[in-house]
């Protein structure tokens, strides 16, 4: 019976791909081909495949990636068609697309968009690109009247202005077949059972007649867990979620067709449906609370979720990897999604780059997505509450990891050509206005909440978080354990891909740094001239005729800048000064101007004299400086021409303590016109701030230590806990009210701040707290298990 069903879903899916609904890359295409083949006419045989592709359409463009279809189906020898179907359903359901419908639509400015539905809630998609999502839980009220689509939004999401969203669609009975897909697509995936059929009403009634009548996705679970094994299970029970939401779908075979729901039609002009039913509220996952107000609600659910929740190490590494590869998506979207809408939007961006850039990067996140919906997958059985006897199976991450971390591998060459994507991206901007004024806009929108260079970064720092994972996976478990096996080879995996990148990605960290810098600073050009190494940038206190003076100091492999007074107007800082390191001379010298933590920089140009806030962070430049004179030194290379080519110079006395002028300080004040405002959270702005220092050393510790997840935050005098999705990266806390949310609510940059446990007179009676404290600020964070405390 499983296999008759399988067969009948790859022929849907043959048949989607023929009539382009199933949206995905050619490489993909190719792929579900091939299975196909082998599913059809057996084992690979090159004038037989040909033969059969010649007289069977698989794809509309099929002539164009013949070559990979063979290529693939080569690979598939002795594949029996069971197998091939299976492979066949494993590759769609991981596709973004797999079970998307569109619906032509208009927006209220009569854009032509695309409205879809899926588990989440309502999509909605420019060409194929998602442009938004209304989730269940942000959604009040579907209706429909004509034509017009209604989706009514909570208060607290829309705020008070324009809580009803409005898209027109072709006609009325296409309004009214889009709104009853909504309806049963919310009561499956959103109702623990199905609704109860209201009473009929004497006389006559008003609104819709129709109700979703079948069993809910929470019932079909506890079903399929009794009835099926594991390697069944995985595909069928996503594939009939998949078609017993899709109603609409039209199905010639008439096997298929009996699959699909049939819903009486009703006639009145008007219908509406109310999306919080009675006794089913927003899930505390998707809704928390922001405000003090119901902290103690969310307690009380967090400590019966805690005591029903699996309490293995393990688990939580697993959901350590569920959390964190959310947040690598949604920074992947930053530039699949995102920053590709804006650039298409304004024309800005040379095709040649377009491709370049997306060409590498899609492949990566389309992956990505089916691997996120694995992990999902396999974390919801480890918390299922039935079937205690057969669970067991589904307690281990290693084979999921194990699998796609070797799917991974066929990546590495996209990977390695994120070298090119970032410099020629530069180039580009330095060349392009137009393109350069969108991307500086870009990094202002909240999306964008890093440097947008970082994303470009993500996918090869995440495989060194995978690394990081497994390796404490493995470290948990002993020889014998189930799971230990395949988290080792997994381990082997990718560290045999980290050791290929290592290298590649040392020198993309130094050169985003650099870029980073080169937008932020004023008075400096070619900061990214080849062989030139980020050291150190931090805030130091300059001995003038004034005073100490703060100062913004940049630290190189070849040179050592520092900065004018303070910030300007644009958020940057303009150079003052330059130092080569050739022939520099560093000495402690407290006690020859009685300045606390104070050293003097002796260079062929100028002496000046710096003292640190502590005698940490003297020692820290100290070191730094040392060093990077040394490697200066053994340097063959002369770095006068790279200085000159640089920084603006600039004639001054060769004094120890300098006089600055205002005139000087503000002369970029002209430039500022020209200038886009730029975001005051990097690490740049925060060590002015907090006067303190990074070293790239620094920067490369806190990318293997990005964390998220959920956690309970409470203020020094509050009494309650609010509930908040939290990112741990580029030294701050970012926090969101879900993991599902674009952009964050707000931001805590950690630098400066210490972290402790709760002290007695704190009041804390809580496990698995700690402190954040920065002067008077106070911050307290409980964590979920005592493996994510100590994270």
């Amino acid at each position: 019976q499983i296999r008759r069903k399988q067969y009948l879903f790859a022929l849907q899916i043959k048949r989607d791909l023929a009539e382009e609904r199933l949206t995905c890359s050619d490489n993909t295409a190719a792929l579900l081909v091939s299975h196909l083949l082998q599913s059809e006419i057996g084992d690979f045989d090159e004038s037989e495949d040909r033969e059969h592709l010649k007289t069977n359409q698989y794809l509309p463009n099929q002539e164009r990636i013949e070559g990979k279809i063979l290529e693939f189906h080569r690979k598939h020898v002795g594949q029996t068609p069971a197998e091939s179907d299976f492979q066949v359903l494993e590759i769609a359901r991981k596709l973004e697309m797999y079970g998307i419908r569109f619906h032509l639509a208009s927006d209220r400015e009569g854009t032509k968009i695309n409205l879809a539905v899926s588990h989440m809630g309502v999509l909605v998609f420019q060409g194929n690109t998602k442009i938004n999502t209304f989730n269940w839980s942000k959604v009040r009220k579907l209706s429909f009247k004509r034509k017009r689509f209604l989706i009514k939004l909570h208060p607290e999401v829309c705020g008070p202005y324009q809580d009803t969203l409005e898209f027109l669609l072709g006609s009325r009975d296409e309004c009214k077949n889009f709104w009853k897909i909504c309806v049963e697509y919310h009561t499956f995936f959103r109702l623990f059972d199905q609704p109860k059929p209201k009473a009929k009403a004497v006389f006559f009634t008003r609104g819709s007649s129709f109700r979703y009548s079948g069993r809910t996705q929470k019932q079909l679970w506890v079903i399929v867990l009794d009835a099926l094994s594991l390697k069944p299970f995985s595909f069928f029970f996503h594939s009939i979620f998949l078609f017993s939401s899709h109603p609409g779908i039209p199905v010639d075979h008439p096997q298929l067709s009996s699959l699909m729901l049939k819903s009486p039609l009703g006639l009145n002009p008007a219908f509406q449906v109310n999306l919080n039913a009675a006794g089913q509220g927003s899930s505390p996952l998707l809704s928390p609370v922001l405000s003090d107000a119901g902290g103690a609600r969310i307690e009380e659910d967090d400590e019966m979720k805690r005591k029903r929740y699996p309490t293995d190490k393990a688990y939580f590494i697993a959901k350590e990897i569920l959390a964190t590869e959310r947040t690598y998506l949604k920074d992947l979207e930053v530039i699949t999604v995102w920053f590709r809408s804006a650039v298409i939007k304004e024309n800005a961006m040379p095709e040649g780059l377009m491709t370049l850039l997306f060409s590498n990067i899609d492949p990566i996140y389309e992956f990505h997505r089916g691997f996120l919906k694995e992990i999902e997958q396999r974390l919801s059985l480890w918390e299922g509450k039935t079937n205690a006897h057969v669970k067991g199976d589904y307690q281990r991450i290693g084979d999921v990891m194990l699998r796609n971390m070797r799917t991974l591998k066929e990546f590495t060459s996209y990977l390695q050509k994120h070298d090119e994507v970032l410099t020629e991206l530069e180039k580009a901007t330095k060349r392009l206005k137009k393109l350069e004024t969108v991307y500086k806009e870009f990094e202002l929108q909240k999306v964008c909440y890093l440097p947008l260079n970082t994303f470009l970064l993500k996918p090869i720092q995440r495989l060194m978080h995978y690394k990081l994972i497994l390796a404490r996976l493995c470290k948990h478990y002993t020889a014998e354990h189930r799971d230990f096996a395949d988290c080792r080879n997994a381990l082997k995996e990718v560290t045999e891909m980290t050791s290929r990148l290592q290298h590649s990605l040392i020198r993309l960290e130094n050169f985003q740094k650099l870029t980073e810098l080169q937008h932020d600073l004023i008075g400096i050009d070619n900061l990214t001239a080849p062989g030139r190494e980020f050291i150190r940038e931090g805030c130091l206190y300059k001995l003038t005729k004034k005073g100490l003076q703060q100062r913004m100091f940049f630290l190189f492999s070849d040179m050592l800048l520092y900065t004018s007074k303070g910030v300007t107007g644009t958020n940057q800082f303009k150079i003052h000064g330059h130092l080569p390191l050739h022939g520099m001379l560093v000495e402690e010298s407290e006690n020859e101007w009685a300045v606390p933590h104070c050293f003097t920089i002796y260079s062929a140009q100028k002496t000046i004299v710096v003292a640190a806030s502590t005698r940490l962070e003297m020692g820290k430049w100290m070191e730094d400086l040392n060093m990077a004179i040394e490697m200066a030194k053994k340097s063959t290379e002369k770095s006068d021409m790279l200085l000159e080519n640089s920084v603006c110079n600039r004639s001054s006395d060769e004094v120890s303590l300098e006089q600055e002028s205002e005139d000087d300080i503000h002369s970029s004040r002209s430039s500022l016109d020209r200038q886009s405002h730029h975001r005051a959270n990097t690490t740049m702005h925060v060590c002015w701030y907090r006067n303190t220092s990074v070293s790239m050393t620094d920067h490369s510790v806190a990318v293997e230590n990005q964390l998220s997840g959920y956690l309970l935050r409470k203020f020094k005098n509050s009494n309650g806990w609010q509930k908040l999705w939290v990112v741990f990266t580029n030294f701050c806390l970012f926090f969101y009210k879900t993991h599902q949310d674009d952009y964050p609510l707000a931001s805590l940059p950690l630098l400066g701040y210490a972290v402790s446990s709760p002290v007695e007179a704190d009041g804390i009676q809580k496990d698995y707290v700690f402190k954040l404290q920065f002067k008077s600020h106070v911050y307290f964070f409980r964590a979920e298990s005592k493996y994510t405390f100590e994270r």
